[in-house]
């Protein structure tokens, strides 16, 4: 953080610089603005002027078309731009890049990658947060630097935490796996519940009748898991009983090899994440 606020910082006084004002850092703004910080102590640099005169509207942040010398002032820096525009990015950003924490939501970049693009900056943390974070019900994996101090760590969470929870990481290799569970999990949801509103139709109700029927069943069933203090087997084993519907449809699923093929699915998520941040970082 700036040195010179750095051991007086209040959470209402802290300045927040976004780099790139997309759907991610828009609801982090609206989770931010008016509750940890106030809107004009939120500043958003985006080449889109439509979209950083939406969120001074909305939110009442001062916004730039480009990295400028206000950035040097913010406690907190947080990057969310495309993985492909990051290098081009940082040049630009390492020079008013002092003792902020720096906090990045985009996905692939390694922490390496990132301090050495940002001249050997030491206070990052990395995140992967999921789409479900554009309505406050996200999740974020995230892992830091060991540059990074107790109070910066404590903010990072704060403001993830403002479009959801929060899993902090070990070890950055374990980002790939945070991506195939939670960063790409929401698609499988989304996959499944196509599965279950086309078989609703085929078997004689409505489109509607089966979206309302698959999502409900999804929001309720994720709500019990999250209240319960029982496993999820448990809660499972409770709706099957031998020989009847629900015992009928996981006989069907367990002979198809649908858990060993979500299995799978996500291991390959897994690989490609490594994959994608070789990639990134080689170029």
């Amino acid at each position: 953080m700036n040195k010179q606020r750095k051991n007086e910082l209040k959470k209402d006084e802290m300045k927040i610089a976004f780099v790139g004002g997309g759907n991610m850092a828009t609801a982090l703004i609206g989770g931010l603005a008016g509750k940890l910080t106030a809107g004009a102590n939120i500043h958003v640099i985006d080449i889109n002027p439509d979209a950083l005169r939406a969120l001074q509207q909305t939110f009442g942040v001062t916004t730039a078309g480009k990295i400028d010398a206000q950035v040097a002032a913010c406690d907190v820096i947080v990057l969310a731009v495309k993985p492909q525009q990051m290098r081009e990015v940082m040049a630009e950003l390492a020079p008013h890049v002092t003792a902020q924490l720096v906090l990045s939501i985009a996905a692939g970049i390694r922490l390496q990658d990132l301090s050495r693009w940002l001249n050997g900056h030491a206070a990052i943390v990395r995140t992967m947060p999921n789409t479900p974070a554009l309505i406050g019900m996200g999740i974020t994996g995230m892992v830091a630097m060991p540059g990074v101090s107790a109070q910066q760590r404590e903010v990072a969470d704060t403001i993830m935490q403002a479009v959801g929870g929060t899993v902090w990481l070990e070890d950055e290799s374990q980002i790939d796996a945070v991506t195939a569970v939670s960063g790409s999990g929401p698609a499988y949801v989304f996959f499944f519940i196509e599965a279950m509103q086309q078989a609703a139709q085929e078997m004689g109700l409505t489109a509607e009748q089966g979206r309302q029927l698959a999502i409900a069943t999804f929001v309720g069933a994720s709500q019990l898991a999250a209240q319960s203090d029982e496993p999820v087997n448990i809660l499972r084993d409770r709706v099957t009983s031998k020989g009847g519907t629900t015992f009928a449809a996981l006989t069907s699923m367990e002979a198809s090899g649908v858990g060993e093929a979500i299995n799978k699915a996500m291991k390959a998520a897994a690989a490609r994440s490594k994959e994608l941040g070789e990639t990134l970082e080689k170029s």
